[in-house]
């Protein structure tokens, strides 16, 4: 019988979306290779002709297994849940699972589409605002964002996002603190959301997945 295909993960070391997809990946430890698409060398390697053919979105990351090959960082976490059920990365009880996709949700969905790279291209290219402005629409989104997350986390929340485990929202919330890190965002109030930050970062899988420990790391 030949040996299964490796998992190989299309990722950018500084990609939130791509943080997310390692952290699940080192979570339920998987064997993966992970192809680095750097976005701005070559003017976006994920604008070439052979990564749009894997990516139609010409985004990052993509997840291939196989013949399968999977787009969206979040149908990503959910495939990896199905296909490699232990360790969970959603819990058993379908409140709980409900919990734990809208705190996803609410990052990936709602802060994270407002801040990417393209977002802030364009209001820098295309709509001419400056340094300043463009960091405080990014400091305003996430903010604002985070703080409806930290009063998500005020309800059912143990060492992690739910309960004692880490899991899907985890893989969401970390990512969001390090951009949130990078750009000066003020996190002084979000006590919730940086106690368990603290608590993924003690991990050693967590810190495997950290942008600084990626073969494209800059």
């Amino acid at each position: 019988m030949p040996p299964p295909l490796q998992l190989t993960l299309y990722s950018y070391w500084r990609s939130s979306a791509s943080y997310r997809v390692r952290m699940a990946l080192n979570l339920k430890g998987l064997d993966y290779l992970i192809r680095p698409v750097h976005l701005v060398k070559d003017g976006g390697q994920q604008l070439a002709p052979e990564y749009l053919a894997l990516n139609p979105q010409g985004l990052v990351p993509a997840l291939v297994d196989g013949d399968t090959v999977i787009t969206q960082s979040l149908a990503m976490l959910e495939y990896l849940e199905e296909r490699h059920p232990a360790p969970a990365l959603l819990p058993a009880d379908p409140a709980g699972r409900a919990r734990v996709r809208a705190i996803a949700g609410a990052i990936a969905c709602e802060i994270h589409p407002l801040n990417n790279l393209r977002v802030l291209k364009y209001l820098v290219g295309e709509l001419g605002a400056s340094e300043e402005r463009k960091l405080a629409w990014y400091r305003h989104w996430t903010e604002s964002g985070l703080s409806a997350v930290e009063k998500m986390l005020g309800q059912g929340t143990g060492a992690f996002c739910q309960g004692d485990e880490p899991g899907i929202a985890d893989c969401c919330l970390l990512p969001q603190v390090y951009n949130a890190r990078r750009f000066n965002c003020d996190l002084s109030g979000f006590t919730e959301v940086l106690r368990i930050s603290e608590n993924l970062e003690a991990l050693d899988s967590v810190r495997q997945a950290a942008p600084e420990n990626q073969p494209d790391a800059e």
